[in-house]
C-alpha cells in the first residue's frame, strides 16, 4: 500500500513503480508501490488482461491487470475480481508460423480482442496458426474459438477481420518506368 504523501516521482527514484487496486467491492482505489524488480518481473511473464494474484496487507486479490506501460514501467493498474461476475477485458492476438507464409504479405489488423467473463473463463491471449493461410484469405474474429465459447461476450465485433494476406506490390508500373527512363 502506498502512503500518498510521498510523491510518484521520489517513488521512481527510489525502486518503485505506483499503481492503484481497484474493484467492486472496495470502496474507491487503493494506491499501491511495487518494488521495481517485482513490476519488471510481472511485465516478462504477464501482459494486459493476464489474470494473477496481489498480497495486500495479509490479504490476497484476485485481480487482472488493467494497464501496463510497457516502454517504461511506470505505473500499473488491477481490478480485483468477483467470483462469477463478469469483467471486460482483452486477449491478445498472438501469430504463430508468420514465416510459413510464403505468398504475399502478412497484414495483422487487429492486436487484441475485446470481451466480457467471468474470472473463470478469462483468456490472456488469442493464438492463430497462419501457416494454412494463404493469398486473399482474411480470418475475422467470428473464426475464433473464443468466438465460440457461449460464456464469453465479445466486445469486439464478430465481423472485424484480425489478419490478411494480400498480394504484394513489388512490379512498378509501366507508367513509372517511362517517367523513371
Amino acid at each position: 500500500r502506498r502512503n500518498m504523501e510521498t510523491k510518484a516521482k521520489k517513488l521512481r527514484r527510489e525502486g518503485y513503480v505506483t499503481g492503484n487496486l481497484f474493484g467492486k467491492e472496495i470502496e474507491g482505489s487503493i494506491p499501491l508501490q511495487i518494488e521495481k524488480q517485482e513490476a519488471e518481473r510481472i511485465e516478462r511473464e504477464c501482459m494486459k488482461g493476464s489474470q494473477l494474484y496481489l498480497e495486500l496487507d495479509g490479504k490476497t486479490y484476485d485481480v487482472l491487470i488493467k494497464e501496463m506501460d510497457y516502454h517504461q514501467i511506470l505505473e500499473m493498474d488491477f481490478q480485483a475480481l468477483v467470483k462469477g461476475e463478469k469483467v471486460h477485458s482483452v486477449a491478445e492476438v498472438i501469430l504463430l508460423n508468420k514465416e510459413k507464409v510464403t505468398e504475399g504479405v502478412l497484414e495483422q489488423l487487429l492486436e487484441e480482442i475485446a470481451y466480457k467473463a467471468t474470472p473463470e473463463e478469462l483468456v490472456e491471449k488469442v493464438e492463430i496458426d497462419c501457416a494454412a493461410l494463404r493469398l486473399g484469405d482474411t480470418l475475422k474474429v467470428a473464426d475464433l474459438d473464443i468466438a465460440k465459447n457461449d460464456k464469453i461476450d465479445l466486445q469486439t465485433d464478430l465481423d472485424a477481420p484480425i489478419v490478411s494476406i494480400l498480394a504484394s506490390n513489388n512490379e512498378v508500373p509501366e507508367d513509372e518506368e517511362a517517367e523513371e527512363e
